[in-house]
């Protein structure tokens, strides 16, 4: 079994969600007492956040490189980005580390690939929304077509994750407007919708909605557990 890196705490609301789906899943997989082999580094969100309002993506990438640099030092064979809008600086982070990093756009457009979906929907933070990091990625290197939501909807959906989820907060007023903007999205011709940040999976799943929902915090540690087991380089 492959030691597996996370780069977590944005927010640790999240990280916790990935490592219980990543031990659940070595369970199943191998069964008995095993969990899966975890280096995590949490980082302190506080001046991350601080720094993505400011637009400092050069700062925010110096401290997840370093922490990406002290996760491989401690024994990981590949690293997780536990969250979607820190993937902004993946280049970066790759760039420091000789470990393998595991992108979660990849990881969800295989997901769409295989189940032939040609045009999705994208919920996540004001940054993973309107800024190219994640959506061009889908766009250039998978040929999907992406929808946001309009300017009124996305301020929902950033507001909603900063001032409620990264806290904990489950607000079922939130959930209901979420919703409302899945079945927008989905009207506008969206076959799926992205959960394009790791928090959205606290507030609405799958039997929320007949939507076909894509968590990609669900997603990314799945594939971690099957890249830990893979016995091939």
């Amino acid at each position: 079994m492959k030691t597996i890196g996370l780069l977590g705490g944005m927010s640790w609301e999240s990280t916790l969600g990935y490592y219980r789906a990543i031990n659940e899943g070595i369970k199943k997989a191998l069964g008995g007492f095993h969990s899966a082999k975890i280096v995590m580094f949490s980082v302190d969100f506080e001046p991350i956040e601080k720094l993505q309002h400011e637009g400092d993506w050069e700062g925010m990438a110096a401290i997840l490189s370093e922490a990406a640099r002290s996760i491989q030092a401690a024994g990981a064979d590949f690293l997780l980005i536990c969250t979607n809008t820190m993937h902004r600086v993946a280049p970066e982070i790759e760039a420091a580390i000789r470990i393998p990093l595991l992108h979660i756009v990849d990881t969800t457009a295989e997901v769409i690939v295989n189940e032939g979906i040609q045009s999705v929907g994208l919920l996540g933070t004001a940054f993973t929304m309107e800024q190219e990091f994640f959506k061009g990625r889908l766009i250039n290197n998978y040929g999907l077509h992406v929808l946001v939501p309009n300017e009124d909807d996305r301020k929902i959906v950033h507001d909603v994750i900063f001032q409620e989820l990264c806290l904990g907060k489950i607000e079922p007023d939130s959930r209901a407007e979420y919703l409302r903007i899945i079945d927008a999205l989905s009207a506008q011709g969206a076959e799926a919708v992205i959960l394009g940040c790791t928090e959205i999976g606290m507030l609405v799943n799958q039997t929320d909605t007949d939507v076909r929902l894509l968590d990609t915090a669900a997603i990314h540690a799945e594939k971690a557990v099957e890249y830990a087991l893979y016995k091939g380089e």
